[in-house]
């Protein structure tokens, strides 16, 4: 039974691993902690909860095994420090951190003492996209030439956390929406991120902040030469969640294409193959363990491929937006 503690509340998101960790049967939810008083207040009405009055590094001196971190994006790399030297696994929301010395602490100090760094990535989880790796992974398409995938989400400006526009603490929309993509094209693909030939963030739709960039957009390159083409900004309507733009992946190959959405559950491809045109739909695939599922085995096998995997795609994405901000300095 794997002794969790969670630590902050700030971002919707973390509440859905809350309830998701309290179904699951090899997790024992010890204490929540969350520093300010409007999130504490809104997560015990949200989740039926009591806020611990211990502190976090309080928490950290007592027999846990692990700490889920919800915090404001640019305390989460800091936080993730302290449990990691204090010898808890870390599982986080995304982003994970938004520094790369941050980043760079975090995989010193998982190596060092065999910790696990498990984070919120859960369209790998999606049925479309693990049918998409079985057909990439089968090679009847060829190798990989292009991708190209749209994320763009819906600010919902009256109800963003305050903090997201406070300096410091959202640290890019690059690295705040592409980590999902990122990985997911390191995922689908087995491949890596070599070059970025262009990134562009700027100030769109947050009319009351002109500081904070909520368009973005980038020009990468694999290992293979492929290119990748994204759009993650903070554009789409309050019906995002309907929209294909939401989440959507499209592979061209050598012989044939592949597309699949975040709404729709099965994977459409298309080929030469097709004499009449019409493409093929492949059905998605259910079973399989979740990011949490994947979490708990890496802590019970000692396995680092999860830790790995999810500290290159947060460099990947660091590195993307870094590239992004010297534009805007410019």
């Amino acid at each position: 039974m794997l002794k969790l503690l969670f630590y902050g509340f700030r971002h919707g998101h973390i509440h859905a691993l809350y309830r998701k960790a309290s179904a699951t049967s090899e997790i024992e939810i010890v204490g929540c902690v969350e520093d300010d008083p409007d999130a504490r207040r809104a997560a015990e009405e949200a989740l039926g909860i009591r806020c611990s009055e211990r502190s976090f590094d309080e928490w950290l001196t007592e027999d846990i095994d692990a700490v889920a971190i919800g915090t404001a994006y640019g305390q989460r790399g800091a936080a993730a420090i302290k449990a990691l030297r204090a010898g808890k696994h870390v599982i986080s929301d995304k982003p994970v951190c938004t520094d790369s010395d941050e980043l760079s602490t975090i995989r010193t100090l998982a190596a060092e003492r065999g910790l696990t760094v498990g984070c919120m990535l859960d369209l790998r989880d999606l049925p479309q996209t693990r049918a998409a790796k079985r057909l990439l992974s089968e090679g009847t398409l060829g190798e990989v030439r292009n991708i190209a995938f749209c994320g763009q989400h819906y600010l919902d400006y009256p109800h963003r956390p305050k903090w997201y526009f406070e300096a410091g603490m959202h640290g890019g929309t690059i690295n705040d929406l592409a980590i999902h993509g990122v990985d997911l094209v390191r995922m689908l693909t087995g491949r890596e991120i070599t070059a970025v030939d262009a990134a562009r963030v700027w100030n769109a739709y947050a009319v009351h902040h002109k500081d904070f960039c909520d368009s973005a957009l980038f020009m990468a390159r694999l290992d293979n030469g492929a290119g990748v083409l994204a759009d993650v900004s903070y554009s789409a309507p309050k019906q995002a969640f309907s929209m294909p733009s939401y989440w959507e992946f499209r592979i061209w190959c050598d012989k044939g294409m592949l597309t699949f959405s975040y709404g729709d559950p099965e994977v459409t491809v298309y080929t030469d193959n097709a004499s009449d045109g019409t493409p093929v739909r492949i059905p998605g695939i259910a079973e399989g363990r979740d990011y949490l599922g994947a979490f708990l085995d890496a802590v019970n096998t000692g396995d680092d491929t999860l830790t790995c995997g999810v500290l290159r795609s947060t460099e990947t994405a660091l590195w993307i937006q870094s590239v992004a901000d010297k534009e805007v300095l410019k």
